[in-house]
């Protein structure tokens, strides 16, 4: 599940701005926040999903994806991997285009189903690593 072509590559450059970060919040120590530091400084909107809804980097955060009153390009996923799942069927059915399962979140059912409703995933990696890259 390694190689993804160039799914990396059109999710960080042509998917869209809005970046919905699940699991993101005030906690400066936890890998999203750092990461949700780096996609806004690559000029892309984050908008925080965590159960406290908090205000995170200056963008009002969101209990749930269903919450957010408007659309979402890109669902990035912070969760483990036993709620990942559940959180690529709420990107898929809140209309986004891309699904990116951060390093460390696997799951292979939910990719396949996140793909055969026609969007993009990535799996396992970080777009703080691949957007030097592009």
């Amino acid at each position: 599940m390694g190689d993804y072509g160039d799914d990396v590559r059109e999710i960080l450059t042509s998917s869209g701005d809005t970046w919905a970060v699940v699991g993101l919040s005030n906690n400066t120590a936890r890998a999203a926040y750092g990461v949700a530091a780096v996609l806004q400084r690559a000029g892309k909107r984050i908008v925080p999903v965590h159960p406290k809804a908090e205000t995170v980097l200056g963008e009002q955060g969101y209990a749930s994806l269903a919450e957010i009153p408007f659309p979402v390009d890109v669902v990035d996923v912070f969760v483990n991997s036993e709620l990942a799942g559940a959180v690529a069927d709420q990107a898929v059915a809140a209309g986004a285009k891309a699904v990116w399962f951060q390093l460390g979140v696997v799951d292979v059912e939910a990719f396949a189903r996140v793909r055969a409703a026609g969007l993009r995933m990535v799996m396992d990696r970080c777009p703080a690593i691949e957007l030097p890259r592009l």
